[in-house]
């Protein structure tokens, strides 16, 4: 709507907008105004290049080159973050770590047991959460006891598969056919370059997607006990390098990922196929534990349930949930999963539903969950403990692990919407995270 002139607003002088939103007008300040362009142009302006710094790679944990590093490198005089003991910690981990200064230590608290009745998992299982948010811990606790009080989580692995997509380029849309043509009469050869990387991982599937003159061949991998990330990459490079070596149809350009796999993103494709493990959870909670433990009601928490569904559609999530990431941040951390893989892993669904007596149907399902027990961070020292302490340790245990983190999201799930319903959310978070002693 054009308003020429709003009551109240001077003809001259000071002007006040009444068309650029405040935020914008408020950031135009903080540059110096209108007419500081000049100003700004030179303070954005690149330094000149100093050469005799330059970026080199250390792979080795080297202590003394450690504090010489902060005593010359950082000025500080207090030495490395890291004890002598964190030192030597930092030596097993010399293969998970360029440039190594130090350790950073996080708190880990630890909720449950959480009782999870799983394909694969099966029995109580300690949650240990790494983490500086307060409160949370506590949340998934009473999360965790609501539904130990309901007989525990159902839970089920639903399938697996990790995806890499490399893209070729091509002259024409022709090209690119004829292309997906000559692959598809080479499956063979395709998954035994893939496989002679690999002991553990398997090509399960290759979906073309031609986009005019360009192809992505997702290529779904089983990978194990491991995450996978960097097992597919290497399987797929092998698969892509015997391709441009034999393939009559030379690509213009190839990339061994096109952005399509949805690697570490949330996506749409990841929501519908799956990436990881897809898994979900449920509980039936009665209405006594609903009141008891949650402090709530089931229609409380429907009506709750009714608004954030509307939430979620009207903003745009992929999905539609209350917080696995915040579940999730803190057990990949303390567990040694890729932390970046949250950004995926968090896509998911739940759901509520009413049941007879006042009872609350509620599940979790997620397409997209990256997580091992073997490889990658799941081998040093903390990290292998936490794994320990969750008898989820090594060989044979990625799929239990899926179980119980799809249960840990659910008595997440169920905790926060009965703190949101029953109004206790805000003053929880004060007691616990502004009162502290």
């Amino acid at each position: 709507m054009y308003v020429p002139h709003a009551p109240g607003q001077p003809e001259h002088g000071s002007f006040v907008s009444v068309l650029f939103p405040r935020r914008l007008l408020a950031f135009i300040e903080s540059l110096g105004g209108a007419g500081a362009a000049g100003t700004l142009a030179e303070r954005l302006r690149g330094a000149s290049p100093n050469g005799k710094r330059r970026f080199t790679v250390r792979r080795g944990v080297d202590a003394d080159a450690i504090h010489a590093w902060w005593a010359g490198e950082a000025g500080s005089p207090a030495g490395p973050i890291a004890s002598d003991e964190g030192l030597a910690l930092l030596g097993q981990c010399a293969g998970n770590i360029e440039n190594p200064i130090g350790m950073t230590a996080l708190p880990l608290g630890v909720a449950g047991p959480l009782r999870v009745n799983g394909l694969h998992a099966a029995g109580e299982y300690w949650l240990p959460l790494a983490t500086s948010e307060a409160a949370l811990v506590a949340s998934y606790a009473r999360g965790s006891h609501a539904i130990n009080q309901a007989g525990g989580a159902s839970a089920a692995l639903l399938g697996e598969n990790v995806a890499r997509a490399p893209a070729f380029v091509f002259a024409s849309l022709a090209e690119a056919g004829s292309f997906v043509a000559w692959a598809t009469a080479h499956e063979a050869e395709l998954a035994a370059a893939a496989h002679a990387t690999t002991r553990h991982g398997r090509l399960q599937a290759i979906e073309p997607m031609i986009d005019s003159d360009t192809v992505f061949l997702v290529c779904r991998y089983a990978t194990g006990d491991a995450s996978g990330q960097n097992m597919v990459t290497i399987a797929t490079q092998a698969m892509c390098e015997w391709i441009i070596a034999n393939t009559p149809i030379q690509p213009l350009h190839w990339f061994i990922e096109g952005n399509f796999s949805g690697d570490k993103k949330a996506s749409y494709l990841g929501l519908i196929a799956g990436r990881g493990r897809k898994v979900s959870a449920s509980v039936i909670l009665p209405a006594e534990v609903i009141r008891r433990t949650l402090g709530t009601s089931a229609d409380a928490m429907l009506a709750y349930a009714r608004v954030a569904q509307l939430g979620a559609t009207l903003s745009g999530q992929i999905g539609a949930q209350g917080h696995f990431a915040n579940g999730l941040a803190a057990l990949f951390i303390a567990t040694g999963q890729d932390a970046a893989c949250v950004a995926e892993s968090a896509v998911g669904f739940t759901r509520m539903e009413q049941r007879e007596e006042g009872a609350l149907f509620m599940s979790v399902t997620l397409p997209n969950l990256m997580v091992g027990t073997v490889g990658g961070g799941t081998g040093m020292p903390h990290q292998r403990v936490a794994l320990e302490l969750m008898g989820l340790s090594g060989s044979g245990k990625a799929r239990a692990l899926a179980e119980v983190t799809a249960g840990l999201c659910l008595a997440g799930e169920i905790s926060i919407m009965a703190a949101i319903a029953s109004g206790v959310f805000t003053s929880a978070h004060h007691k616990l995270a502004r009162t502290r002693g």
